[in-house]
């Protein structure tokens, strides 16, 4: 299928993140306008303009509405000021918000990146305001029951299990489990796909997506050898997709593995959130192409753009329609 016609065709989707969300807070600051505190004698750090846009999940969500497909996220942040900004930034984006939690015991997990106005360059520590203890019981069954009233409303379920605590941040074992089992239920009608960082092993029913370095480790805490062959058996997963970024990918289905070529970019800019790029244009063209090795060339081909632009950026089918077709 070529590029255009996928494209058309993904507009129709509906799609369903679930998982962990942070506020990215993008700070341009003047060194020259730094000078010491009166209170403490340390130097300030003078913030002259900031940018918000949704991390994480909402990397996922970017790039989905900058191919114009309908999003929506279940996740929960805090009712902090960062919360307030996280779902307005959502808002603005046209990101459904009507499965977002407040929840009064979390911080919302927000990364403050200090840009030196004059450089263009990240060049202080970064500030995070992060959740340092699980979500409360209430908060994951207020997830659970997004879960249970989203399901069966969207075509394509993307799930993001970015926390690399031991419990997990959004995704914990009982909303895991529920997406597992709501998987299995809905058979070959539904898509869904997993990006976990670190618990890969745990998901069953799934499309799962790991890099090859977090294939790697699950593998070998799953079966204490490498082996994705077997992996994917393990896991029961219609697709075990790894990636290796300019490489491209090996796919692993009940029949065998098959490497897709990927789309090898000299120089680029920033890599942050290349995965998440990938993730939601392989995802939205696995759906609508039933082809692994297409959905591939096309998530490559969204990463390739994006990794050559500062931050997380996106991928416009302008862009995309202006790449050759192979």
């Amino acid at each position: 299928m070529k590029t255009a016609e996928i494209l058309e065709k993904i507009r129709s989707l509906r799609v369903l993140i679930i998982g962990d969300l942070c506020l990215d807070r993008w700070c341009q600051y003047d060194p020259a306008l730094s000078e010491p505190s009166r209170e403490t004698g340390l130097a300030r750090v003078a913030v002259v303009g900031t940018e918000v846009t949704p991390g994480a999940a909402g990397t996922i969500a970017n790039n989905l509405r900058a191919l114009d497909v309908s999003t929506s996220i279940v996740t929960a942040i805090g009712v902090d000021g960062f919360g307030f900004e996280l779902e307005q930034s959502l808002r603005a984006r046209s990101i459904g918000v009507d499965f977002v939690y407040r929840a009064a015991d979390i911080n919302t997990f927000t990364y403050t990146k200090l840009i030196n106005r004059n450089t263009g360059v990240e060049d202080l520590p970064r500030v995070d305001f992060i959740q340092a203890s699980d979500i409360s019981i209430e908060t994951e069954k207020a997830i659970l029951d997004r879960v249970d009233t989203a399901w069966e409303l969207f075509d394509v379920i993307l799930v993001s299990d970015q926390a690399e605590t031991e419990r997990g941040g959004i995704v914990t074992p009982a909303v895991r489990e529920r997406i597992c089992e709501l998987a299995a239920k809905s058979g070959d009608s539904k898509l869904v796909w997993v990006d976990s960082r670190v618990r890969s092993e745990h998901f069953r029913n799934v499309v799962v997506k790991p890099n090859r370095d977090e294939a790697i480790e699950s593998s070998k805490r799953a079966l204490g050898r490498v082996d994705f062959p077997a992996f994917r058996t393990m896991l029961n997963a219609p697709l075990l997709i790894v990636t290796m970024g300019g490489d491209g990918a090996v796919v692993y289905d009940p029949v065998g593995e098959y490497a897709v070529e990927g789309r090898r970019i000299a120089n680029p800019v920033d890599i942050c959130g290349a995965g998440d790029s990938f993730t939601a244009g392989a995802a939205c063209a696995l759906q609508v192409t039933g082809s692994p090795m297409e959905a591939v060339q096309f998530g490559n081909k969204v990463a390739s753009i994006t990794i050559m632009k500062p931050g997380t950026g996106t991928a416009s089918p302008a862009e995309l329609l202006a790449i050759p077709e192979q």
